[in-house]
């Protein structure tokens, strides 16, 4: 940490990894970029490169869990809710951001370090395959990415201003072919053990062996997003991916508040003066809490007992809903329109009412992943370094991830509920430690390990007991409640299965269509005259051939 804020400091861009604002305008005193290649110094464009990339992963997996109901969507409609903005950031981060960078302020791109570093390495006095093979990983797993979410990207024709200063955008299918072919170049240039002395290395401290795991889990990604069981199975036959959690994916956050502020977003958004501003989903408080999962705790902290409306009498001034009657959509179907009991105070899909005065009465962030509080019955409110003061994690790929991809991928229903065991356990154990981080919570209202094994042979054999339908719905709801805070690759199962079923609706009958992709990043329509925008996001990406129809 002590190495982030050192370079943090020297480039004056640690508010884009450590604020999850799209619109901060930050005062870059020294770019990288602004020296000419030979001249910059490539542990800072390395630094760039994995603070880009962390920025753009936050931005996957808010709109992925908002989308799946495992974060809180504002906005009935979804076409409004999303417009061709919201991935303006994450393009120009993987390209070459120009004045809209990291955090809207720098300009720097992956794909412009990676060329800078390139043309550094191409010295034969300089060894920089260890910082050029890292930036080849993260630049594939973007345009991949940029793929799931918009369905096409900029390849062949990125990054060369001069012959195509309006690039065309490949396929999805020549994208990901693409990605696929930098893993192999990385790969190649990981063999070696190439020398990392001097590194600055945010996620894996400069370990190799666990960038070249990284690798074959991106080739994982693919395959499984793709279907390609054979390529898949060969990958996993190599056994050499992120398979125990100590290969998880993921960045790490401090405590300080100020000078920078590199606390995890989502605590300093909720852990403040004035009480906490994010409200959670209740489709996932109430799905974890229906099936008494361990992990509750450690994920939300309740700050208050009862809920209006639920378990309380109904307040109009504190939640609105609670006096409502709901629509026949939410009847028919029995979904919870409002408010979930015990004290889970969050908002249902699509909830567009005003914001009241419950900022010390709604449920918070806990202490997994963003460092917050343990809940133990406490409910005694929230506040500036409270429970593990913001030292969480962005997770970007858990091996108990991994574990739900093999049991998609599975050809029995056997293996699939082994494999859905295997990545319970892991997240479930991975969750625990981070109780550890508030050390004035009572843990006496932990789960115990008898508990959790209670819980996930529950699991396990109402998976076995239950109809084709019941099994897709709890294999989904596991995975989306183990996704909890890096829900990246939620809305691709979701779109791939039309599970879980299980869902709350929108508020509004007719939100529109259920979006297969997002519309074009606007800043790229409005500057590149070859790219027109979608008319809707109804158009599926290539992987997704028969669209979605049960998503809603």
């Amino acid at each position: 940490m002590k190495r982030l804020i050192k370079y943090i400091s020297i480039v004056f861009i640690a508010g884009a990894l450590l604020n999850s604002c799209e619109t901060t305008d930050l005062d870059l005193r020294i770019s990288p970029n602004d020296l000419a290649s030979n001249q910059a110094d490539p542990n800072l464009l390395l630094v760039a490169v994995q603070l880009a990339y962390g920025t753009n992963m936050q931005v996957f997996s808010n709109l992925s869990a908002e989308l799946t109901r495992i974060d809180y969507m504002f906005g009935r409609n979804y076409f409004n809710n999303y417009p061709g903005s919201v991935l303006n950031g994450v393009w120009s981060r993987t390209y070459s951001s120009g004045g809209n960078g990291l955090g809207d302020g720098v300009g720097v791109g992956i794909l412009t370090n990676l060329q800078n570093l390139e043309a550094l390495n191409a010295d034969p006095d300089l060894n920089l395959n260890f910082h050029v093979a890292v930036t080849k990983t993260l630049y594939a797993h973007q345009l991949m990415l940029l793929v799931d979410f918009v369905g096409e990207a900029a390849f062949s024709q990125a990054g060369q201003p001069a012959e195509f200063p309006a690039p065309v955008l490949d396929s999805g299918q020549e994208v990901y072919n693409a990605a696929l072919n930098l893993l192999d170049e990385a790969e190649s240039l990981l063999a070696a053990n190439p020398n990392t002395i001097g590194v600055t290395d945010l996620f894996y401290n400069e370990d190799v062996s666990k960038w070249r795991k990284l690798v074959n889990t991106l080739r994982l990604k693919a395959y499984y997003t793709t279907d390609n069981a054979a390529a898949f199975n060969q990958v996993i036959a190599g056994g050499n991916f992120i398979s125990s959690p100590e290969d998880d994916f993921f960045v790490r956050y401090g405590t300080s508040e100020l000078q920078p502020d590199d606390r995890h977003p989502d605590y300093a958004s909720d852990y403040t003066p004035s009480g906490a501003n994010i409200y959670q989903s209740n489709w996932i408080m109430e799905t974890m809490l229906e099936n008494n999962d361990p992990r509750i705790r450690y994920y939300f902290y309740r700050q208050v007992s009862s809920t209006p409306g639920a378990d309380g009498a109904p307040n109009e001034e504190a939640l609105a809903c609670s006096l409502a009657v709901p629509p026949q959509h939410f009847i028919d179907g029995g979904f919870t329109y409002c408010a979930v009991p015990n004290g889970y105070w969050g908002r249902t899909h699509g909830n567009n009412e005003g914001t009241p005065p419950d900022n010390f009465l709604r449920t918070a962030v806990g202490v997994y992943p963003a460092g917050g509080r343990f809940d133990d019955n406490g409910f005694d409110g929230v506040g500036l370094g409270l429970g593990g003061g913001g030292a969480g994690i962005e997770p970007f790929i858990m091996s108990s991830y991994v574990d739900f991809w093999r049991g998609y991928m599975a050809t029995s229903d056997a293996d699939k509920a082994n494999f859905m065991r295997a990545g319970l356990q892991k997240s479930i154990a991975t969750v625990q430690s981070f109780g550890a981080l508030d050390g004035g919570a009572d843990f006496s209202f932990a789960p115990t390990a008898a508990d959790v094994t209670a819980y996930i042979d529950g699991i396990v054999n109402a998976f076995n007991a239950g109809s084709a339908e019941d099994k897709e719905n709890i294999f989904a709801e596991q995975y989306f409640s183990t996704l909890y805070g890096g829900a990246s690759e939620a809305w691709t199962y979701y779109r791939k299965t039309g599970f879980p079923n299980t869902l709350f609706p929108n508020w509004e009958l007719n939100p529109g269509p259920f979006p297969l992709s997002f519309l074009y990043p606007q800043n790229e329509v409005v500057t590149n005259p070859n790219l027109s925008q979608k008319n809707d996001q109804a158009q599926p990406v290539f992987w997704n051939t028969g669209g979605c129809p049960t998503c809603y």
